[in-house]
């Protein structure tokens, strides 16, 4: 039984007076929280909900609450009503902002292929140069061709393009190919790079070193310049508002905005961002596309690659440009990938699926394929197999693994040099799907922290909100301060003040730190745990993943896992029943919104 008096959604649903809308209003915000972008009001999901009201939900009424109800766009209303598909108005009105800007996007590259191609074909002999090499090591058909760099030329022949691959796939070295050509075409390009978050901005900039090292000098300055931003200071937030100062009436003014980490982006700020940049801006996403979805609403990378239908296919007379770059022939597109009727959507999106990283014989890799393909008989194999190097498998946090797992904290602990000890803190961390219960975040977390208590007493006391050797991780973006969601420091003494701060690596000045008093920081929480939803955008050594108590939690799907085990470098431990794995493994992220249909 619901209890109306707590129930959001139930006062929410309760301001509009027409009886026969409430369970659609009640169970349309309900939905929302969880990440959907509307309701279908067809499949008689509603009534198995077990709304609050006494009426049954009849979808033949909807059409009748004139007052509330819309199934013209342009007639204002509170809720919109659309291919059998209910939305928030707000909602409607974001997807619609990205099926006309996305549309208007493709119409302009079919507009400019002539000018793309000639541009890219007076610099073909250094395109060809850029072609990679084949590991030595047994390869699948589709893994051949050279996928970066035709990700590369497919970017650089579009207005909106997308670049998705797994973990290892060489997503970055992508980008900074695509980099020196485009300050090749054009050495006073204006380009923002951007992430989601704080911490996938500041990785971002990490792997991009190095990369240019080889490039001709002004194009290595230049990438070796770009600060990439958080989308929300892109845009420029306003303070107490969802809008941003970058808009329709004050475009960002770059030639090209490149975001990485796509799959955490949502509707809402996708929108926006296709808002906030101008006609002639040129949008690149990279990510993950099997990766979990945003915390907020939708799936839109996975929508938008959904709505292409078969990536990697193209036209016969397009795969024939595309392999006139690559003069290796083991590295050009085969004649199996033409497409009998590929879309312009397409031919905007290109999947890495070479994984540089994991092997195929490589058992992270193996695992992370297993969960996404629901191979739960493979999975349990490599979970059960001792003679596993990588690949670790304990039934609950009481073995003594766990405990010789969370040791491995004290090469942060003992680090007196804070930068170091930052980045030590990311040697390893232990992820956790849910933030209640014994395998929860806050109840993982006091256990890691009395493990530690006892076997360092010198390093760690928990007596007090900031003890000295606390890592800490930033749960709200806070401008003032300049920290971000995801933003993790640790607690130190300051030795001016001789008082506790916590230091932060200073994205300003990279390889260094800066301090922050602990009264100013109202939202944080302590990170030798972390969720696998926070632990998006970041890489560590090995990894740790507690499963919920509850086989049937709710929460544990394939891609929580699949993003869990691919954060992982070297060596993963699933810690929990194969039975709660297998479980997870079968369920996976259904977000209802017309995005697909719509674009398609």
């Amino acid at each position: 039984m619901i209890n109306t008096i707590s129930d959001i959604h139930h006062q929410f649903a309760s301001f509009f007076k027409d009886k026969n809308l409430q369970p659609w209003a009640w169970y349309l915000s309900k939905r929302l929280a969880e990440g959907h972008i509307c309701i279908a009001v067809n499949d008689g999901s509603i009534n198995e909900a077990g709304h609050p009201f006494l009426i049954q939900a009849d979808p033949t009424t909807l059409s009748q609450s004139t007052q509330y109800v819309s199934t013209d766009p342009d007639r204002p209303a509170p809720f919109i009503l659309q291919d059998n598909k209910l939305y928030l108005h707000r909602y409607f009105n974001y997807e619609t902002i990205i099926v006309t800007e996305l549309k208007k996007r493709l119409v302009r590259s079919a507009e400019n292929q002539f000018i793309y191609k000639e541009q890219l074909a007076t610099h073909k002999e250094l395109i060809k140069e850029m072609v990679g090499t084949l590991p030595k090591k047994e390869l699948q058909p589709d893994q051949r061709p050279d996928w970066q760099l035709l990700a590369v030329i497919n970017s650089l022949r579009n207005s909106f393009s997308i670049i998705t691959g797994g973990p290892g796939t060489g997503k970055t070295t992508t980008l900074a190919k695509l980099l020196r050509l485009i300050y090749t075409l054009d050495p006073k390009s204006r380009v923002a790079l951007a992430a989601p978050t704080g911490k996938a901005s500041m990785r971002m900039a990490d792997s991009l070193k190095g990369k240019a090292d080889s490039y001709p000098d002004q194009i290595r300055e230049a990438i070796q310049k770009l600060i990439p931003f958080t989308l929300h200071r892109l845009l420029g937030s306003k303070k107490n508002s969802i809008h941003f100062k970058h808009n329709q009436q004050t475009p960002l003014p770059y030639d090209w905005v490149i975001v990485d980490e796509a799959s955490m982006i949502d509707v809402p700020l996708f929108a926006k961002l296709l808002m906030g940049c101008n006609e002639q801006t040129r949008l690149v996403l990279l990510g993950d596309k099997d990766q979990l979805a945003s915390v907020e609403a939708g799936t839109l990378l996975c929508d938008i690659c959904e709505a292409a239908g078969k990536l990697n296919h193209f036209a016969t007379a397009e795969i024939e440009w595309l392999n006139s770059f690559i003069p290796t022939v083991d590295r050009k597109i085969p004649t199996e990938f033409t497409g009998h009727t590929p879309s312009a959507l397409t031919h905007c999106i290109t999947e890495l699926r070479l994984s540089h990283r994991f092997e195929q014989d490589d058992q992270i890799g193996q695992l992370s394929r297993a969960i996404i393909l629901e191979n739960t008989t493979l999975a349990q194999e490599l979970l059960t197999n001792t003679d596993q190097k990588q690949l670790v498998h304990i039934e609950n946090t009481s073995d003594r693994y766990f405990t010789e797992f969370v040791s491995g904290y004290a090469s942060f602990l003992k680090e007196k040099d804070i930068f170091k000890a930052l980045q030590k803190l990311n040697d390893l961390r232990v992820l956790v799907a849910v933030r209640e219960g014994d395998n929860g975040l806050y109840k993982i977390n006091k256990k890691i922290e009395r493990i530690l208590q006892d076997l360092y007493p010198k390093l760690i006391k928990p007596d007090t909100g900031f003890y000295t050797n606390r890592p800490i991780i930033v749960t709200k973006n806070n401008y003032e301060l300049g920290l971000f969601n995801g933003d993790i420091g640790i607690v130190r003494t300051d030795p001016t003040t001789k008082r506790p701060a916590v230091w932060f690596e200073d994205t300003a000045q990279p390889g260094t730190v800066r301090a922050i008093n602990p009264a100013f920081l109202n939202h944080c929480e302590t990170v030798f745990a972390m969720t696998i939803h926070k632990s998006q955008g970041s890489e560590f050594e090995q990894v740790m993943v507690v499963l919920p108590d509850q086989q049937d939690s709710p929460l544990l799907c394939r891609e929580l896992l699949y993003t869990g085990v691919t954060r992982a470098k070297k060596k993963v431990c699933i810690c929990g029943a194969i039975e709660t794995l297998e479980k997870g493994m079968s369920k996976q992220v259904q977000r209802i919104s017309g995005l697909q249909s719509r674009l398609k």
